[in-house]
């Protein structure tokens, strides 16, 4: 395949490199590790916390750091934190009350650690399986004022979640960004954890050139980083509007997509990256 080089691939995790068990199945493995024998940066960005990603680190063979919090904290493989952008302190308990007044249960995280005030809610049980790791309960979030990186409000109305969106980008824009990875979900976060931002950052870092750098995700929080790169690929599971803004799109993430979006797309045009 003609076209553009690739010397770097940004993946997303969670319907994309994993499947709906959240496993990473061997075409998947082989895949990646195909990639770094042609020496393609492989880089990884996803709304997991850092202990999230753990999971991804020995079978991927990861040597390289993980954008978690879709951009939010940088972290190498070894877990060690490399950078972070925490929510400005001065409106992160207000922007939880906000979530709070539109009747959404909120979850934080730190850089490190995942808390919530009521252990048994709805959607804990199923995001503990996710992160393979489960939250501290606590009673309240005053003392963590200062080092939110994420901010999550969950409901099972998804209409309560979309006014939330709504009010928190009217209220606390441009000092966060509010964003619905999921209808059931809100993440409220620094302006600059976005995976536009961590594309830019791993161009600079590496210098490699953003349209060498290709893009592979199932979600809206996608659409930045296939905006700011080179090729990109939407996932067969990627609702429509996702679909529709990247330049080709593969099978599912029940289909080994990423796999075969590696194989038809990426490894055809790759070139080292140093």
């Amino acid at each position: 395949m003609r076209g553009q080089p690739i010397s770097a691939v940004l993946a997303d995790v969670d319907g994309t490199l994993v499947n709906n068990k959240t496993e990473l199945t061997p075409r998947t493995i082989d895949a990646v590790h195909r990639l770094h024998a042609h020496g393609v940066l492989f880089c990884l960005t996803g709304g997991r916390p850092p202990r999230g990603l753990r999971m991804l680190v020995e079978p991927l063979g990861m040597e390289f750091p993980m954008a978690a919090f879709n951009g939010g904290v940088i972290v190498l493989p070894d877990m060690t934190v490399a950078d972070q952008c925490p929510v400005p302190v001065d409106v992160s308990l207000r922007v939880i009350d906000t979530c709070r007044a539109h009747g959404l249960l909120v979850w934080i995280y730190t850089a490190t650690e995942w808390y919530v005030t009521d252990g048994h809610a709805p959607h804990t049980a199923r995001q503990a399986r996710t992160h393979r790791f489960d939250p501290t309960v606590v009673a309240g979030y005053d003392e963590f004022r200062d080092r939110i990186i994420k901010i999550v409000g969950v409901s099972d109305h998804h209409a309560r979640v979309a006014e939330a969106e709504a009010a928190v980008r009217k209220e606390f824009d441009p000092l966060v960004s509010a964003a619905r990875p999921q209808p059931d979900h809100l993440d409220v976060t620094h302006p600059d954890a976005n995976k536009g931002a961590a594309l830019e950052r791993l161009s600079r870092c590496f210098e490699v050139p953003a349209e060498r750098i290709a893009t592979i995700g199932d979600r809206l929080t996608d659409v930045l980083m296939f905006r700011r790169g080179g090729l990109s690929v939407a996932m067969g599971n990627a609702p429509a509007e996702v679909r529709r803004q990247a330049a080709y799109v593969t099978g599912s993430n029940e289909e080994d997509g990423f796999a075969t979006a590696m194989e038809r797309y990426v490894l055809p045009r790759a070139t080292p990256w140093h």
